[in-house]
Parts: structure tokens; C-alpha cells; sequence
């Protein structure tokens, strides 16, 4: 028989292999809870595509994104000059660089997105509010026609709806909205919608769900391609078009809406002017099947010239105030849905460390605090959908831009899609602030739960105690600048021909399980047999 001394002594001998922090039989961390696995409420159910991810449109047709910070000088890149700019606002070469369209067809980078599956793919962002569809099986023209920034050509439109059903992510789009695509009054027409969703059905493909535009709160004035001096009455006459042609074009796609960003946590807006989404919404009335908005907790470097609250340091990228943003966002927009889309699901459908392609640590182990604790938060909330962007571009991406290596955050999001289900359960009261935790059903193991600990503090072990045995995956990186991800105290890589690991927990007994300072662990707790998870 197990007894809670040797359950500790157990419990420190792991986390002396981990290296994480001194342990030593019958001490003592910061004061244990005890949980009730079995007891734990339902507080929520979630999509079984909850976690998903944004491929910017500019990635599609190639253009000028987030220059990384590593990226090389754009001089070695003389096509950048072959193709149409796609830059939404400025040609700032310290900010942006010149992409070439990114491989939907890669093997790894089918893997890699297939393993996060099923999903939902979001092709859209600032660049699709001015990206000219060419239907035509003729070379497209080298630069955009008048009224737009970009051009996207039905081969590269192919391999979006065929890269969609190989890693099995229902398609998620805008539409372009500038001038090219306005009435001599100014009013937006459905002629470029509808060559894209005809176009997407003549190859047998479908989206499975749209947004009018990326953002119309902050689109005016030519920074997002709306047309200047664009107010919420020319959103609402707007959508008054959209909306017949979307039902009458594509009665299978899902409206939504009103895709507003960065109002509860100013990060854009404080240097863009900005349209109230209250004001987008009393325009429209309750016409959104699903209710979305945008988070980024900060603007990055490369923006920081929006100054004051839009930035963030890396000293502040584990405290309760970083951390804790991403559910102010979540009320405000609530709040909205409450007044003018009552009872309509909410999907947060783009968002990442910071806007402006992430910050120099959005790549490493430190994001994926705030990447999981993001999930489990705004899951507990009942928010259906999490978009994050991007999958490979930039900073913020889930995968190495140029070699599609697996970061961090990628890892977190293996590990989650392998164990949390998408009942949502209440895990009860954390015995510390920094130890944040998390419950939903064990995926696919009926009566099981899952556990998400993050323990944010970095000087301090945490403490609970389960009931049952469990299957333990702890997080660890050797410096949490690095991008190199330790799984039980083993490096997570890909293998021979590109093979994800095989994931092995730790078996844990019942009693006291620690938690060092700064580790991600997962719990699986197969035996919980909990009456919601049945």
C-alpha cells in the first residue's frame, strides 16, 4: 500500500530528474487543496474544434507580413519585387517582409496541423479586406487591379480547400471589402464574394463560416481597407447586401460577427482611429449566427509606437495582470453579446502573445503559460472557439516559419488536444494564486478527468491531492526563454520521417502531487469516474 510519505518521496524523485526544483521528503510547499474529481461540475461544453488557428490571407497568396526578428535581409529576396506589395499601410521594412506563399501541400506541415485536428482554419486577417480573387485559369496580372492590395489566384484558393481536408479544419474566411469592390455610392458589392464561394463550390469545397470583413472597428481610413470616413452606418448598409447574398450564395455558411478587437485592452486603437462596436451592432441588429471578436494582450515591439498599456515586457509575461487579461477581453465582448445577440455562442477568432506578430518571446516555453492558461480561462467561460495566429508565420506562430519545427506553444496544443476534452468542469478553488487550474473530461475515456496545473510562480512549489491514481505530463523547458520543450523530463521532437512523439504520462499515485515553480502538468485521472464525463 501507497502511503502519502511515499507518494512525496515518489513525487520528488520525478522532480529531481526534471531538475526543476530542490525537493525533499516531508517538506512542505505552499499550503494543498484536495480534489474531488469525481464531484467536479459541468460549467461548460465546448466545441470538438475549440482549439484552432488563423493562416493569414497574405500567407496564401504571398506578400509582406511580420518580418521575424532572425528573418534575414529582404535584399536576399529579389522576387519580393516580382509580386504585388499586399502591405496594408506602409512599406516599413523594420516591421514587415516580403513572404512567398506559404506550402499548403508540405508533408510536415500537414502533420503537424492534422495532429491538432479536427480544427477550424481561419483565412483571413487585415490583407483579406483588399485581396482581389482571380477566377481564372490565366496567369494572374502582376499588379492588383485598382482598389486593391493583393491578389489571390485560384490554385492558391485550391490548396487552401485542399489543405483543409487533408488535416480535417472546416474553413473559416472574410471577404475583401475596399474600394474595388464598391458601388460608385460607395456601397460594397458581392461581386468578389461570390466568384470565391463559387468558385469554392465548382472544386467541391465549402466554408464552413465567414466574417463581412476583418475588424470593421478598426478598418477605416485605409489602414484596413475600408473606405475613408467609414462609419458603423456604412457597416450596417454594408452587411444589409452581405447578407441576402450569403443566405441566397452559401446557405450552409455560418454569419459571423462583428469580428471587433481591441477595445477592452487597447493595443491598436490608442493610434488607429476606431469605430465602437456597440455602434457596429446597433447598426446591424442581431443578424450574426455566432457572436466573435479579437484578443492580443499587447502590441509588440515592432508596434511600439502605440506606446502606454499597448506594450508588454518579459517580466511581466507570468504575472496575475498579463495572465488575467484575456478574460476582461472575454467580458467586455460578453457583455456586448448580452445586449445585442443574446444567447448567440462566442468565438474568439483571432489571437496570439501580442498583435504585430508576437513578441521575441512569443516562440518560447514562457508563452505557453499564458497560450494554456488562455484555453483553459476562456474555456471555462464557455467560449467555443480559440483561433490562435498563426499556425506558421511570424513569431507568434505555432511553427517554425521557415522549417515548420514544432515551438512550444505547439507542444502545448498536442498535449492539450490529446487529453482535454470538451466537457468543461469546475476543478474548485486553487490553494494559491499562482497555481491555476483547470478541469474538463479525459478525452475519450469515459468517466475520466483531465487536469491542467500551471504553476506561474517562480519561487514556490504548489501542492494538491487527488483521490485516485493518475497518468502525470509535466512541461519544462531549462530556461524559459528557450524553445526547447521537456516532456517528463524528455526532449519533445519529431521523429524519423517527421513521426510526433508518443505521448507516456508518469504514473502518480493517490495523495500529494507537487508542482514546481514555473511547470505546465497535465493530469489524467482515468479512474475519476465522474457522472458528467459519462
Amino acid at each position: 500500500m501507497t502511503t502519502r510519505a511515499n507518494a512525496t518521496l515518489i513525487t520528488c524523485a520525478f522532480l529531481a530528474v526534471l531538475g526543476a526544483v530542490p525537493c525533499v521528503a516531508g517538506q512542505e510547499s505552499a499550503p494543498s487543496a484536495k480534489l474531488s474529481p469525481a464531484t467536479m461540475p459541468r460549467v461548460a461544453t465546448i466545441d470538438e474544434r475549440f482549439q484552432s488557428y488563423n493562416i493569414e490571407m497574405v500567407e496564401v497568396t504571398g506578400g509582406r507580413f511580420w518580418k521575424p526578428y532572425d528573418a534575414p535581409a529582404e535584399a536576399s529576396q529579389p522576387e519580393a519585387k516580382e509580386r504585388p506589395s499586399n502591405q496594408p499601410d506602409s512599406d516599413d521594412q523594420s516591421r514587415f517582409q516580403y513572404r512567398p506563399p506559404i506550402d499548403l501541400a508540405n508533408p510536415r506541415l500537414r502533420k503537424l496541423a492534422a495532429a491538432l485536428g479536427p480544427a477550424y482554419v481561419r483565412i483571413s486577417g487585415t490583407w483579406a479586406n483588399t485581396t482581389y480573387f482571380h477566377d481564372s485559369d490565366e496567369p494572374a496580372p502582376k499588379t492588383p487591379p485598382k482598389g486593391f492590395n493583393g491578389v489571390l489566384t485560384r490554385g492558391q484558393w485550391k490548396g487552401v480547400i485542399d489543405f483543409s481536408r487533408a488535416v480535417d479544419a472546416k474553413v473559416v474566411t472574410s471577404f475583401a471589402i475596399s474600394a474595388g469592390t464598391r458601388d460608385a455610392a460607395g456601397v460594397w458589392t458581392p461581386v468578389e464574394a461570390k466568384k470565391l464561394v463559387s468558385y469554392t463550390k465548382s472544386i467541391g469545397g465549402s466554408i464552413a463560416a465567414a466574417e463581412f470583413m476583418n475588424e470593421p472597428n478598426i478598418a477605416m481610413d485605409g489602414g484596413g481597407g475600408a473606405p475613408k470616413n467609414y462609419d458603423a452606418a456604412a457597416f450596417g448598409r454594408d452587411m444589409a447586401v452581405f447578407l441576402p447574398f450569403a443566405k441566397q450564395s452559401a446557405p450552409g455558411m455560418l454569419i459571423l460577427g462583428p469580428c471587433g478587437s481591441g477595445e477592452a485592452t487597447p493595443v491598436t486603437v490608442a493610434a488607429i482611429p476606431a469605430l465602437s462596436t456597440a455602434d457596429l451592432l446597433t447598426a446591424t441588429g442581431p443578424v450574426f449566427n455566432l457572436f466573435t471578436y479579437h484578443f492580443y494582450g499587447a502590441a509588440s515591439s515592432r508596434c511600439s509606437a502605440y506606446g502606454g498599456e499597448a506594450n508588454t515586457t518579459i517580466e511581466a509575461a507570468l504575472s496575475e495582470e498579463w495572465l488575467a487579461k484575456a478574460g476582461r477581453d472575454e467580458e467586455f465582448y460578453r457583455d456586448l453579446r448580452d445586449r445585442f445577440e443574446p444567447g448567440k455562442p462566442i468565438w474568439l477568432t483571432e489571437t496570439a502573445q501580442a498583435a504585430c506578430g508576437g513578441d521575441r518571446w512569443a516562440s518560447t516555453f514562457l508563452d505557453t503559460f499564458r497560450y494554456l492558461n488562455q484555453l483553459g480561462s476562456l474555456a471555462r467561460r464557455g467560449v467555443q472557439v480559440q483561433m490562435h495566429n498563426t499556425l506558421a508565420a511570424s513569431d507568434y506562430a505555432l511553427l517554425d516559419t521557415r522549417t515548420y519545427t514544432p515551438r512550444p506553444n505547439y507542444w502545448g496544443a498536442f498535449v492539450w488536444r490529446k487529453l482535454m476534452g470538451t466537457t468543461v468542469l469546475d476543478p474548485g478553488a486553487s490553494p494559491a494564486p499562482a497555481l491555476h487550474l483547470y478541469a474538463q473530461c479525459l478525452r475519450n475515456h469515459p468517466g475520466g478527468v483531465a487536469l491542467l496545473a500551471l504553476n506561474t510562480g517562480k519561487d514556490t512549489a504548489q501542492t494538491i491531492e487527488i483521490p485516485t491514481r493518475a497518468e502525470r505530463y509535466t512541461l519544462t523547458a531549462r530556461n524559459l526563454t528557450d524553445r526547447v520543450v521537456l516532456l517528463n523530463g524528455t526532449e519533445l521532437k519529431l521523429g524519423t520521417e517527421d513521426a510526433l512523439p508518443v505521448l507516456k504520462g508518469t504514473a502518480t499515485p493517490p495523495g500529494k502531487v507537487i508542482f514546481a515553480p514555473t511547470t505546465i502538468t497535465f493530469l489524467a485521472l482515468p479512474d475519476a469516474h465522474n457522472a458528467s464525463c459519462r
